[in-house]
């Protein structure tokens, strides 16, 4: 098999019935966290709703969706920071749906949260059931729900509408939507930064088609496209005949199993390729990623008359960057001034080898080509971010790839086994996320 190539599943295998153990799974996780975070509030009196809608990052959000951009605070150290270092599809929906209901700014940045975390758990059903199977896909879901820093999925922040965005266009790369997959990374660009993970996965997966593409065509062949489109129907008329075998299941009924070969959908994509043979859709998915990303970083170098770097500049403002994970390799060294400090670097040291090892474990599995450098992509740029380490576990939540090794497992422990294993890891979510949200600083 290559890196792109996948198992034959029927039409409607991300169907919401296919997926419905999957979104219930997620859903009764999320409702315990929730709860959770209301009764740890209310025993501290405070408010689990204001700290999943009116703190932090929530904050800015919905001020951006109420009076655009233009906002910045200016600290004592003269660090700036400006609200054009968070980008704009978040805001956007904010602002629709609170011109469409009576609801508040803050109040459409949950729903639009809780909505984008359901189609985040759906779409990461979708990649796991295509990949390994349909329990996979349902374990797969309930590991990213009941991660300890899961309670951000239900915050008014933009990391679900970001792994939901994220999680439909690598299945929209695995099943040959390239369009879909084009349109879909172009605007997780226009929700994080890290949608450049996204651009690099569609980048990666089209670039191995083309090449895959030009290699299967013999050498020196003069053959126009009609002529080719004809000799893959014939093929495919071969293939429906020939390429079949017989099943006897327990009834004695037979069935025939058509073996794989070009579908109705890639015949249709090698007739427009014939017409036009440079805009194949893996080409034009390749030009479309991009475009979000590059659209507003070109924007906001416009506004603040910095030109093509002007958002770099708006981000060191927050003392944020890329430098390779050194500054968080002295955070981390940091920790070892004391003894109840060192334990906590001692944790962090872990934490990493933990995921470079996920990411091993990725690798030698076979993933398929997207996903692995989705997951890298997202693993190096939380790592080697240069401010907020406190953060770091929420900038990974994107990465789900690195959920599938563990969810794989789990998958295949007996039911009542892995349910034991689900409830104690989700109980255990939900009391920390109520400590982690009611603490001081931002997650």
């Amino acid at each position: 098999m290559t890196d792109l190539q996948t198992r034959v599943r029927p039409p409607g295998s991300a169907s919401p019935r296919r997926a419905a153990p999957a979104l219930l799974g997620y859903a009764a996780v999320r409702a315990l966290g929730l709860l959770g975070l209301v009764l740890w509030s209310a025993a501290r009196d405070k408010s689990a709703y204001t700290l999943l809608t009116a703190r932090w990052d929530a904050l800015w959000y919905a001020r951006v969706a109420e009076l655009g951009y233009g906002y910045e605070v200016r600290l004592p150290n003269g660090d700036v920071h400006s609200d054009l270092a968070f980008f704009p599809l978040l805001p956007w929906l904010e602002k629709l749906l609170h011109a469409a209901t009576p609801l508040s700014y803050a109040d459409a940045g949950f729903v639009v949260s809780l909505l984008a975390s359901l189609a985040a758990a759906w779409g990461i059903f979708a990649v796991a059931d295509h990949v390994h199977g349909r329990r996979a896909g349902v374990c797969a879901v309930l590991v990213w729900a009941v991660l300890p820093v899961g309670i951000v999925q239900s915050m008014a922040y933009s990391e679900s509408l970001f792994t939901a965005l994220a999680a439909w266009s690598l299945y929209s790369v695995l099943t040959g939507r390239w369009l879909t997959a084009g349109a879909l990374a172009s605007l997780s660009g226009l929700t994080r930064p890290v949608g450049l993970a996204v651009v690099a996965a569609v980048w990666a997966a089209g670039a191995a088609s083309l090449l895959r593409d030009r290699a299967a065509v013999p050498e020196g062949s003069t053959a126009t496209g009609a002529e080719s489109l004809l000799a893959d129907r014939a093929a495919a008329s071969e293939v429906s005949i020939a390429g079949t075998r017989s099943t006897a299941p327990a009834s004695g009924a037979h069935t025939r199993e058509r073996a794989p070969g070009p579908s109705g959908e890639a015949l249709a994509g090698r007739e427009r390729n014939a017409v036009h043979p440079r805009f194949t859709p893996h080409a034009l998915a390749i030009l479309l990623a991009p475009l979000g990303a590059a659209g507003y970083v070109l924007w906001v170098g416009h506004r603040t008359g910095r030109g093509p770097l002007g958002y770099l500049d708006v981000q060191a403002g927050w003392r944020n960057g890329f430098d390779g994970g050194y500054a968080f390799a002295r955070f981390v060294a940091g920790k070892f001034t004391s003894l109840p400090s060192a334990l906590a670097g001692l944790g962090l040291i872990v934490g990493v080898v933990l995921l470079l090892w996920l990411y091993a474990v990725c690798v030698r599995q076979g993933q398929p080509l997207p996903l692995l450098v989705y997951g890298g992509a997202v693993l190096a740029l939380a790592l080697c971010a240069s401010s907020y380490f406190g953060s770091k576990p929420r900038l990974l939540l994107p990465a789900f790839p690195l959920l599938l090794p563990p969810a794989l497992a789990l998958s295949r422990l007996r039911t009542s086994r892995a349910a034991l294993v689900v409830g104690c890891a989700a109980t255990a979510s939900a009391v920390y996320g109520a400590w982690w949200l009611n603490g001081s600083g931002p997650p």
